[in-house]
């Protein structure tokens, strides 16, 4: 007797179909577009349109300053001694470039609680700077705000600025800036980013924005987003209620130890408690197309020689902890963390690429090797080679070069295109 499956399918077909609708609306992959390698966080009150190249600026003079040669700033930076002189070089050129991937003007925890007069005022010069800048071309790629929380003493104000600075930079046609994205903070339960879902909808309502052109982050500062009073992971929950406008979430390092219990001096983003928090944002978010990022350090590399010397060497061991935990963005909080982020995380993929590249092409080629790599498994090593042609730790020529591929190819590989 022969079986023809033909009605079976059919059945199962009709039986799975809200279960395949779901798992593509909840769980639609990688976006394909460019993650920044971290987010600069700014009070309000010291933005102004030429702040990004004024970091750079300040950036290359410390480099410049305590720096040392390629290889001792390698050497202090724990770097690989034969990459130093290419990593030091496209460090410098990043810093005059592009200092600052992503940019965020802060109206929280970083500005304070000024008045309501005086918050509007900053508000509005806040969002013709930005203007100013993305006419100018040396706004950051990607920008947006902080506002406060929508905890009950401050959601009024937040919502207030939120709104003010979108008015002030929505375009006539109804669109937001290239890279726009707000960030929710401390965000508590699901009501709150629900909450933020109603207010995005009715801002751009108001405005006559496109539907879903405001999209958010959220701040993963407190105990209650991680484990949630039912014993369930609320973060996961928080994600698929943002209806597809959540495209971050971001670690923050010290209201979160601070809200566990921490004492301050063990405070870090490798503390247990950071780590197990960050374990569960990566699994929440798996799949669903929203980023991760990691918080800060709050040792900056500030002071004579050997303070900013041991704090360059603190940040960049961090940052690479935080790339090989597949968390490939974080939070800089000042111009001389700029020289350590990028050297960091140019050694990571550059350390990286010869061995991606050529697994890369054995796996295209069907070449036999000493590892059978599974799609899966090139789609990882395919990603890895976007994101350091992304943040300039390599070019398009270098990895054809070395994997045979052009960057469409590498691309579709990565799933990084919609075709």
């Amino acid at each position: 007797m022969t079986f023809d499956p033909t009605d079976l399918t059919r059945a199962l077909d009709e039986r799975l179909r809200d279960a395949d609708s779901a798992l593509a609306q909840q769980f639609p992959g990688e976006r394909p577009t460019r993650q920044p390698v971290h987010t600069v966080y700014v009070p309000a009150d010291r933005y102004d349109a030429g702040l990004v190249p004024a970091w750079g600026a300040q950036a290359l003079a410390v480099l410049d300053e305590h720096g040392g040669t390629a290889q001792e700033y390698a050497a202090l930076l724990g770097l690989p001694a034969e990459l130093a002189d290419d990593v030091v070089t496209r460090v410098r050129a990043k810093l005059a470039a592009e200092p600052i991937e992503d940019l965020r003007i802060d109206f929280e925890d970083g500005y304070g609680a000024p008045g309501e007069e005086v918050e509007d005022a900053a508000v509005k010069a806040a969002a013709a700077d930005l203007l100013t800048s993305l006419a100018a071309r040396t706004a950051a790629p990607f920008n947006g705000i902080r506002f406060k929380c929508f905890e009950s003493p401050t959601r009024a104000r937040g919502i207030r600025t939120l709104a003010g600075f979108v008015e002030a930079v929505a375009a006539p046609d109804g669109t937001l800036p290239d890279g726009f994205v707000v960030t929710l903070p401390k965000v508590t339960s699901v009501d709150q980013v629900e909450a933020m879902v109603q207010a995005a909808e009715a801002i751009e309502a108001a405005l006559g924005l496109g539907a879903g052109a405001l999209r958010f982050e959220i701040q993963v500062e407190t105990p209650q987003s991680i484990l949630g009073p039912d014993g369930t992971a609320l973060v996961a929950r928080m994600v698929h209620a943002s209806a597809g406008r959540c495209t971050g979430l971001h670690y923050g390092t010290y209201d979160y130890s601070a809200s566990a219990g921490i004492a301050a001096a063990y405070q870090s983003m490798e503390h247990p408690a950071a780590d197990h928090a960050k374990a569960v944002m990566q699994v929440a978010a798996a799949g669903t197309g929203v980023r991760l990022s990691d918080g800060s350090t709050n040792i900056l590399p500030v002071g004579d020689r050997d303070a900013v010397h041991r704090a360059w060497a603190l940040h960049a061991r961090l940052v690479r902890r935080s790339l090989e935990r597949g968390f490939y963005q974080g939070w800089d909080l000042h111009p001389a963390q700029l020289p350590s982020r990028y050297a960091a995380t140019y050694a990571f993929f550059r350390e990286g690429l010869p061995a991606a590249t050529e697994r890369l092409r054995n796996y295209v080629g069907r070449v036999e090797s000493g590892v059978m790599d599974e799609p899966a498994t090139a789609r990882a090593l395919a990603d890895f080679v976007v994101r350091g042609l992304d943040c300039g730790a390599t070019d398009e020529q270098e990895v054809q070069a070395l994997s045979g591929l052009d960057r469409a190819a590498i691309d579709r590989l990565a799933k990084r295109t919609s075709a």
